[in-house]
């Protein structure tokens, strides 16, 4: 089959790798018709390069038909319509009856002590190929795929996977009041798609920030007041702080995390542990903090004291440094992790009606053919042609 491959820093190619099958009796073999390119994703041409292998295929949103199953699947056949949850999550441990699917005790990954597997994601997680390809092997067939009606066009169903869940996980985190603020930092998919929940779920104030115009004027055409970055730091602390009588807003999403545009040095260092030979570029990330930590200082300025900041933005350096002395002070609360994409499923579903009340339909602003993935994820990472959510098309 072809599938989007890494080889390297920013070096990701569609090769012809071998067709995968059905390893374990609950195991299913899905044709991808769909596959989403997330802003995770360009962690991994950029940023955790020393958890990667030449040939380890990328991919975390896919969605597709049942083409085979294991003997032991009752709840699926060929033919079936499924959307693929990003957590490699087996529905039935501890964890999981918790609807914390991304701690997933069957295959947490205790010997790198990270949580439960991704598809597509790092050594950190599993070395689980994944579904930017033309065909995905997907365990726990009978726990792990959402059926989805068939009908409706992809973008309907697809962004289960994880922008959705994701998204509204955040939202739920950042716990706002109705008649409160919140504000989202960072307008890519996860961040564009929280402005849109919180809306619809009655939140009285949101605003988003960015510095890409075309987000920005894509957020403002759904009538949420957005700022534009670049003009500063205080500059929209202090708009921010105009809209809420002076004391910062009740909530902050973070939906940036470590791509943070911002500290130069940072930057660098991201990059020269990116090149170091993968031993020793795994070492320095587990040690030694090289996030670049702009998007999260302005979240604990833009916060009220006593508010709450929710992370969905991805950091990767385990000695990042937070301020600690200042969310102590301001009373700051804190939530944070992967999406648990079957703990939200229940609540989204009936979202994705014909009504289309979070715009999923046309949410979407590139589609490509998979032979054009490498294109794409240069695009995207540089953010011209106003790429904001990229799709393919094996």
């Amino acid at each position: 089959m072809r599938a989007l491959t890494w080889h390297g820093r920013r070096d990701v190619r569609v090769d012809t790798v071998p067709d995968p099958v059905l390893e374990q009796p609950d195991d299913v073999v899905v044709q991808i018709t769909s596959s989403g390119l997330c802003g995770s994703d360009l962690h991994l041409y950029e940023v955790l390069t020393p958890f990667l292998s030449p040939g380890d295929v990328l991919g975390h949103e896919p969605m597709g038909v049942v083409a085979e199953v294991g003997p032991a699947v009752t709840e699926l056949s060929v033919g079936d319509r499924v959307v693929i949850p990003f957590n490699v999550s087996c529905g039935h441990c501890w964890m999981c009856g918790r609807g914390l699917q991304s701690q997933c005790e069957t295959t947490q990954n205790r010997e790198q002590g990270t949580g439960a597997s991704l598809f597509g994601y790092t050594a950190l997680y599993g070395q689980v190929p994944g579904g930017q390809a033309e065909y995905l092997r997907v365990p726990f067939g009978n726990s792990l795929p959402i059926r989805v009606p068939q009908g409706p066009p992809d973008d309907r169903f697809l962004f289960l996977s994880d922008v959705l869940p994701t998204a509204y996980q955040a939202v739920q985190y950042a716990a706002t009041p109705a008649d409160g603020t919140l504000v989202v930092l960072g307008l890519g998919p996860i961040g564009d798609m929280c402005t849109r929940i919180a809306a619809h779920l009655g939140v009285r104030q949101v605003v988003g920030v960015d510095l890409v115009p075309e987000r920005l004027a894509r957020v403002e055409a759904r009538g949420i007041p957005a700022l534009d970055l670049s003009h500063g730091d205080d500059e929209v602390l202090g708009a921010i702080r105009s809209m809420t009588r002076g004391r910062g807003a009740d909530a902050v999403i973070d939906a940036v995390g470590m791509e943070a545009h911002g500290s130069p040095v940072a930057a660098a260092a991201q990059k020269v542990v990116a090149a170091m030979p993968s031993g020793l570029g795994r070492t320095v990330m587990e040690t030694v903090g090289s996030d670049r930590t702009a998007a999260l200082e302005l979240a604990i300025g833009a916060v009220r004291r006593g508010g709450t900041i929710s992370l969905s933005g991805v950091y990767g350096g385990s000695a990042t440094p937070l301020p600690m002395l200042t969310l102590f002070d301001k009373q700051v609360q804190m939530r944070m992790g992967q999406a648990n994409v079957w703990r939200w499923v229940p609540d989204l579903l009936p979202l994705l009606g014909d009504d289309d009340p979070l715009g999923v339909d046309h949410f979407a602003t590139h589609r490509m053919p998979l032979e054009e993935a490498a294109q794409a994820y240069s695009m995207f990472q540089d953010k011209t042609d106003g790429a904001v959510k990229v799709l393919f098309t094996p």
